[in-house]
């Protein structure tokens, strides 16, 4: 028997708070813990040993970036964290993508797309479109003068393997990745497994930044 899914919430807004646990809850998901800060959502992490975080990227004291760089450093059996905005491209989900985070919603999100987007960062996908997550990337990537490191961070990467990535950075999907490379799906994802494992990557959102921030794709 599958184990409940254990959540914890974190959000400054306490009607927040209270209808997502209402929407997970009548779901059969397990909300552990409420945090009202970042401090407090470091520490009910450590507390409940969650699944999933939905961390509000805005809170007093201990934003929910530096919670999130505090969760997600040290053991590999960190939870999946979901960032929370009020704006689709706020400037700070691109830094909680680096930081780690698996992707992001909007607060105005239907419970539907709630509880679904909990289950499937649960089960270990991103929670972020690759197109999206290039919007990101392309808007607030940082530009400096220094040469991009494409060589040195991606050389482990096979010729094949490089490809996908660049195609992946571009948008596109596991399908249209198989349809353009003449390949089967099934491929596709174990391309896609083999350079996250090579690249020590938690999940595609990390890889689209990664092939940004080495300069093998340019916004």
């Amino acid at each position: 028997m599958t184990s409940a899914l254990r959540v914890v919430i974190a959000d400054d807004q306490a009607l927040v708070r209270a209808g997502f646990r209402m929407i997970l809850t009548a779901d059969g998901i397990d909300v552990v813990a409420e945090a009202t800060d970042g401090l407090d959502a470091v520490d009910a992490v450590d507390r409940t040993r969650p699944d999933v975080v939905l961390m509000d990227i805005r809170m007093p004291g201990l934003d929910g970036l530096e919670a999130t760089r505090r969760i997600l450093t040290g053991a590999p059996d960190r939870p999946r964290i979901i960032i929370l905005t009020t704006f689709d491209l706020d400037h700070y989900v691109y830094d909680a993508l680096t930081a780690g985070a698996s992707g992001f919603l909007l607060k105005d999100v239907t419970p539907e797309h709630l509880v679904a987007a909990v289950r499937l960062i649960r089960s270990g996908d991103a929670l972020l479109a690759p197109a999206i997550t290039r919007r990101l990337v392309e808007r607030f990537a940082h530009r400096d003068t220094t040469p991009p490191a494409a060589h040195r961070d991606l050389a482990t990467l096979t010729p094949r393997e490089r490809e996908v990535l660049t195609l992946l950075a571009q948008g596109l999907s596991n399908a249209e990745l198989a349809a353009r490379l003449h390949l089967s799906e099934a491929t596709v994802k174990t391309h896609v497994a083999r350079i996250l494992a090579k690249l020590n990557l938690r999940d595609r959102v990390q890889a689209v930044v990664r092939a940004y921030q080495t300069g093998l794709v340019t916004p």
